[in-house]
């Protein structure tokens, strides 16, 4: 057990996914004062993201909850409901087994890098990162379509009774706006959302055209405006910080176990953004076959250069 209690913070479990099943069980406080931020995709299932948080919340002193565009598919089984509704259903399971989610009043981390206000977000995207800055939306879609890069939120996403998923994101928008307004300015806060803030971690992608499902340009300004110390997201699958105006991000998904398989995983999974780490815990290098990896715990090798 460390000597003080820390904010900690991971995503993109994908508890259902075959070879992620047993992940949960290593996800451990490092001291039994912990808090654990869960940034999205902890699978598709009602059951499945209420049992993984309800047993996460075992271990840890608090949990703190935001979806992600897993969350919101609509399977088989779940065929007449909106993801509308089932976001208000996870809401409720959340209260249920005390775990916090955006719907909620934001929590003040009182410990060690603190205080700081801990907000959960629900944002969605608008797709307005589309990959030729200013150009149509409905042009950007098209030549994804072609490329045959479109996300299967398209088709496992229902957002009535909003008209698209752009609509809710602009509905997010406004009301988060106005809770962040509210809070009290003497604090920092750790903004935490399932999708990134700004567009420049896309940067990284294989697939450009992805990006206009991973945000909005509605956020660029958020992490100076609302004073943040950390911004903490997932989405992207990979895993790593960047800083960006002096502000720290941290993407802190594990993945399918098809890439963490292949370039590894962070080590601790649930990555501390409270205290600030005095230490990268996150570190790409080149592998022998020239390919990015996460470095093991006190493996040398060349660093990648990071996106900054």
């Amino acid at each position: 057990m460390t000597a003080a209690p820390a904010l900690r913070a991971v995503s993109d479990l994908h508890v259902g996914h075959r070879g992620n099943g047993d992940v949960l069980d290593q996800i451990t406080p490092g001291h039994p004062d912990d808090w654990l931020v869960v940034a999205g995709d902890v699978g598709e299932r009602v059951e499945h993201v209420v049992g993984a948080l309800a047993r996460l919340r075992e271990r840890f002193a608090r949990v703190i909850w935001v979806p992600g565009n897993h969350e919101l598919w609509i399977g088989r089984d779940e065929a007449g409901t909106t993801s509308t509704e089932k976001y208000a259903l996870l809401v409720d399971e959340c209260r249920a087994i005390d775990v916090d989610t955006p719907e909620d009043p934001y929590p003040l981390w009182r410990g060690a890098g603190g205080p700081a206000w801990v907000v959960p977000m629900f944002l969605l995207y608008d797709y307005s990162w589309t990959p030729v800055r200013g150009q149509p939306r409905a042009e950007a879609l098209a030549a994804a379509r072609t490329r045959r890069v479109v996300a299967s939120d398209e088709f496992l996403i229902d957002p009535g009774p909003h008209r698209d998923a752009a609509a809710w994101c602009h509905e997010r928008l406004l009301a988060t706006t106005t809770r962040l307004a509210a809070l009290d300015p003497a604090h920092p806060t750790v903004l935490v959302n399932h999708w990134p803030l700004l567009r420049r971690p896309t940067a990284v992608l294989h697939h450009p055209d992805f990006a206009m499902w991973c945000g909005t340009e509605q956020t660029a300004d958020w992490h100076r405006r609302y004073r943040a110390a950390a911004c903490v997201y997932g989405h992207l699958h990979i895993p790593r910080t960047t800083v960006y105006d002096g502000v720290r991000f941290d993407e802190v998904s594990l993945g399918y176990p098809r890439e963490w398989g292949r370039r590894g995983r962070p080590e601790p999974l649930a990555r501390q953004i409270l205290p600030a780490p005095e230490t990268p815990q996150v570190r790409w290098i080149r592998g022998g076959d020239g390919l990015p990896r996460i470095a093991a715990p006190g493996e040398d090798g060349p660093d990648m250069e990071e996106d900054r």
